[in-house]
């Protein structure tokens, strides 16, 4: 079983735009109306959009392989990339994505360790993200991995607006 990450750069924008479409899809689909799954994906993975982030010195993307085929992808923030303001000790985990074929694979876990890496390497203090209240299995995953939730926002699918928890685990 090999598992490698590479960190993204603007050469990888069409891959990640793809990979991100899936794996949301893959993810949200079953629970939104197909319109405000459009808009969302058009919205949050329009090219202009992903390079946008990808060139945020704050932002990084890193794509996960397993067996040399790109399983999934993870987005952290720190700074004044973070989608809330959490403060400079904090690393935020804005995406963990794995393409379902690639599921059950410890390939989550494994992204999430290298975020954690991530912090550490940076002397953040706390790693935190925000899940959908309705996503169980995720919220099951980092309450496992030594999340707890702190707190709520809203997240705007199309024209509905969601809540997501607002999860935190301390590092030092």
């Amino acid at each position: 079983m090999t598992i490698k990450i590479k960190k993204c750069t603007l050469k990888d924008l069409h891959k990640l735009q793809e990979i991100s479409y899936e794996t949301f899809n893959e993810t949200f689909k079953h629970q939104n109306t197909p319109e405000n799954m459009n808009a969302y994906l058009q919205r949050a993975f329009h090219l202009n959009q992903l390079e946008k982030e990808l060139s945020n010195l704050s932002s990084h993307f890193f794509f996960v392989y397993f067996e040399h085929e790109v399983a999934g992808y993870l987005k952290v923030n720190t700074n004044d990339a973070q989608s809330e303001e959490m403060g400079d000790e904090s690393l935020e985990i804005e995406r963990i994505y794995i393409r379902n074929k690639f599921q059950k694979h410890g390939l989550g876990k494994y992204l999430l360790n290298k975020a954690i890496k991530i912090a550490l390497e940076e002397n953040k203090r706390k790693i935190w993200l925000g899940v959908w209240e309705k996503n169980e299995n995720a919220i099951a995953f980092y309450k496992k991995m030594g999340f707890i939730q702190t707190g709520a926002h809203s997240f705007h699918m199309g024209d509905e607006e969601q809540i997501d928890f607002i999860m935190i685990k301390t590092l030092i």
